[in-house]
């Protein structure tokens, strides 16, 4: 076990099944070489080329969340079978919805002024503007994978009519998401030019690198909101600070970044979003519940207890070759 977070639930991953488990989320990487030398599973939310290739004996590499970005598939031994876990999409949701309130009803701006004895409303200042509901605004889902779905599903129950693009736009909505349309991602413009409040759920790869661009924001409403719950260089980091600083958009919500930081420090960015007064930032943590990582600790209890026991794992996301004897 490498992943700091996922260690704390240590009783549930103990729970299902008598395993050995090395605990070894806070050794240098000297030692979690040597320990993964003689493992037959290695729980990660990384796992670097060095350390994969000296996992000799893995037979199961359970990623603790989504994305397996990290993990050096191609320095793996054949027969590894590389895994991962979900659950954070009801999160994610309720953040997405969470941001479009405050942005549309300008919590932070209003709390600022609160906090410094400024006492604002449309009963005491003609220029303060109403706030619209989110009832009746079209909602804009750029992806509708398990995030997007559910980001589609709560924006629905709010009253919000809910439109997507995605890759193939031929395939069955999500269950229990009604949208007025699908499109292919070619209809991106379309999605753009015509919703209040567009979420950004893909994921990243080089056909989405980029994808949210000048021209794309352009498209946008200028009341309209992007909020980026995907990773960060899907949107164009210069041309989003730019269309917030003009107010070409209404506002951003952004909870990825374009490169993480080392530690505890502040992501590396060329432009001042923290000056602006129309976006919501927040350190990558839309996914991160309780519940996210608890469902996620059982999901690792129990594939293990499957490869224990010879049955088939879920999630599977690299099969490992059969073994050849």
């Amino acid at each position: 076990m490498t992943d700091p977070i996922i260690s704390r639930f240590d009783a549930i991953l103990r729970a299902a099944g008598k395993h050995e488990w090395i605990w070894a989320a806070d050794w240098d990487a000297d030692q979690q070489r040597e320990a993964l030398r003689e493992a037959d599973v290695v729980v990660c939310s990384r796992l670097p080329a060095e350390l994969a290739s000296a996992a000799r004996s893995v037979k199961m590499v359970h990623v603790t969340g989504a994305g397996f970005e990290k993990i050096a598939l191609d320095a793996l031994r054949p027969e590894a079978t590389v895994v991962n876990t979900f659950h954070h999409a009801r999160p994610i949701a309720e953040h997405v919805l969470m941001v479009a309130l405050m942005l549309t009803r300008r919590v932070l701006s209003v709390d600022r002024e609160v906090r410094s004895g400024v006492w604002r409303t449309i009963a005491t200042s003609p220029d303060v503007p109403f706030h619209p509901t989110l009832e009746g605004r079209v909602l804009g889902l750029v992806g509708l994978g398990s995030i997007g779905a559910e980001v589609g599903r709560l924006g629905a129950a709010l009253g919000m009519r809910v439109q997507a693009v995605r890759d193939n736009p031929h395939r069955p909505p999500p269950t229990g998401l009604a949208v007025d349309w699908v499109g292919s991602t070619t209809e991106l413009p379309r999605l753009l030019a015509t919703s209040d409040v567009v979420a950004i759920t893909v994921p990243l790869n080089d056909a989405t690198r980029g994808m949210i661009g000048s021209p794309e924001l352009s498209a946008m409403k200028d009341s309209a909101l992007l909020i980026n719950v995907a990773r960060g260089p899907v949107v164009d980091e210069t041309a989003l600070f730019g269309a917030l600083q003009e107010r070409s958009i209404g506002g951003a919500g952004i909870d990825v970044w374009w490169d993480a930081p080392p530690g505890a420090g502040m992501p590396p960015t060329r432009y001042d979003f923290a000056s602006l007064d129309n976006v919501v930032l927040t350190p990558h943590h839309s996914g991160h519940a309780l519940v996210t990582f608890q469902r996620r600790a059982a999901d690792i209890a129990a594939n293990i207890e499957r490869l224990a026991d010879g049955t088939s794992l879920t999630n599977v996301v690299r099969a490992g070759a059969p073994v050849i004897r």
